[in-house]
């Protein structure tokens, strides 16, 4: 299992807060974090720094895409996807991704960085097709109604979801010719709840029989609560401002809301990382990036461990200076680095 590398951004002077010192030698996202301070929530952080914080990294990406929209049939009602695909003539059928956003099973659509700006980088550095999956979403934890999809049902929990994604999927794959791609090089990918979703998408394919070419874990929940860190994530912890954490009671609220019944009734549909190594086992090529200052790569790191136990080609990864969610920050190089990997991986299917 390997780490990628980055240079040493120097602080930008444009961004930087007047009267809030930051350390020098930081990655740019890590400068920013450290600015945050230790406050418990974003009212208390300082407005200066919490500009500098939400201030873009730099300019979106522009790849020669054509993109369209569908809506698939699903077994809870109509599934809208999106589907990117390269203007270039292509030589013959093309690698496809299968690609989920995050948003802790409560939020995110299609139009948010890590759904549409990720699809698009994906699809022009591997020259492949991108399908980004708009599933159905949970409602909130206190109640509220989440986002209204076509079809219904009016409650969302588990395995809904994962329905919506695996009839993505069957729909990507008999949909090949139009698409041009190949069946038989489709992978699947996503990031934090979208990660989650794909590693069990992946496992319930496998299941039944229809392997997929490979898996992209990008930041991604693996297990309903968070395993103990090492000495070297606790301190990476230690260093991650508050608001930006996921301690218990976040994900223990945020699991029981996705499957709607107690966590000892979880399964491994729902948190892979619950998997016996046997059931692991018929998993294909899997890549698992963790983010720095994350909870919740203490989960992707153990359930990389799990994978290989289990006789798994996995590839564990840890991209330095950066926070859970990355991929939303347009123009960090970070993000660029992680789809860098990404497309590489897509394009050697």
């Amino acid at each position: 299992m390997t780490e990628p590398t980055t240079p040493d951004l120097r602080p930008a002077p444009s961004d930087q807060s007047p009267g809030v010192a930051a350390p020098t030698g930081l990655l740019e996202m890590e400068r920013r974090l450290s600015l945050l301070g230790d406050v418990a929530t974003w009212e208390d952080v300082d407005p200066e720094a919490h500009r500098v914080w939400d201030a873009p990294y730099g300019p979106p990406e522009e790849w020669g895409l054509l993109i369209e929209s569908h809506e698939i049939p699903g077994p809870h009602g109509p599934v809208p996807v999106r589907v990117y695909t390269p203007q270039a003539a292509a030589d013959g059928p093309r690698p496809c991704l299968v690609w989920l956003h995050g948003g802790g099973f409560m939020h995110g659509d299609l139009d948010m960085p890590e759904g549409d700006h990720v699809s698009r980088g994906v699809a022009g550095r591997a020259d492949a097709v991108v399908v980004s999956v708009d599933y159905r979403l949970c409602d909130e934890i206190d109640g509220s109604p989440g986002r209204p999809f076509p079809g219904g049902p009016e409650h969302v929990t588990a395995p809904i979801p994962l329905d919506d994604v695996c009839a993505a999927v069957a729909w990507t794959r008999d949909s090949a010719g139009a698409l041009g791609i190949d069946p038989a090089r489709v992978a699947i990918g996503g990031a934090s709840a979208g990660g989650d979703l794909a590693a069990a998408a992946s496992l319930r394919l496998a299941d039944e029989g229809t392997l997929l070419a490979a898996s992209l874990l990008m930041y991604p929940v693996t297990h309903p609560l968070r395993p103990e860190p090492d000495a070297e994530e606790s301190a990476a912890l230690a260093l991650t401002p508050p608001m930006l954490r996921f301690p218990r009671e976040t994900m223990q609220a945020m699991s029981g809301n996705y499957i709607g019944r107690p966590l000892e009734e979880a399964t491994p549909y729902d948190f892979p990382g619950l998997a016996t190594r046997e059931q692991l086992a018929g998993l294909p090529r899997t890549y698992i990036e963790a983010d720095e200052y994350d909870d919740l790569r203490v989960g992707g790191r153990h359930y990389a461990e799990q994978l290989r136990e289990a006789g798994v080609d996995v590839e564990y990864a840890v991209r330095r200076g950066v926070c859970h969610g990355h991929l939303n920050r347009v123009g960090l190089a970070e993000a660029r680095q992680s789809m860098d990997r990404m497309g590489q991986l897509v394009r050697e299917l």
